[in-house]
């Protein structure tokens, strides 16, 4: 847990990814062929730091590696509401990851045992149990214009 953890956050805060925006209108998020995805993030536990949202169309890399992931986010919590919005991506399953850098510094911190400090939680809001949550756990089908989804973080 604690190699994940450390990765997760390494891996969200030192690539290259866009700045989160608001909400598009419905019309400019979806095409014929693909739908727009609102990720709601509940119960931060303080607007401090950063929140890294990845979308991951499969199980390699989730959710630890987000240079794998199909699409990025993210922001400041507080800045905008805490939601991360994913415009037209193509029909399909999907799996989302989101981490709660408390302090901004880049990392997931931890307890001198490896105990996560900061928040962490994927959709469908698994229980969380020793290792991190799998892909099938965190799955999801969109097949429609517009989706939402709400991630409840995780503080341990």
């Amino acid at each position: 847990m604690k190699k994940f953890l450390t990765l997760l956050f390494m891996l969200f805060f030192c690539t290259s990814t866009p700045l989160f925006a608001e909400s598009a209108p419905p019309a400019a998020c979806t095409t014929s062929q693909s739908g727009c995805i609102t990720v709601h993030i509940k119960g931060l536990k303080n607007p401090d730091g950063l929140i890294g949202v990845a979308l991951y169309t499969t199980k390699n890399g989730f959710p630890d590696k987000p240079e794998r992931a199909f699409a990025t986010r993210i922001h400041k919590p507080g800045s905008t509401p805490n939601e991360a919005t994913f415009d037209k991506i193509p029909y399909g399953t999907y799996a989302v990851s989101v981490l709660h850098d408390e302090n901004g510094n880049g990392r997931m911190d931890k307890s001198f045992i490896g105990i996560p400090k900061e928040g962490f939680g994927v959709s469908n809001n698994p229980k969380i149990r020793r290792s991190p949550p799998s892909y099938n756990e965190a799955l999801f089908t969109l097949n429609a214009s517009q989706m939402e989804l709400t991630v409840s973080m995780n503080y341990l």
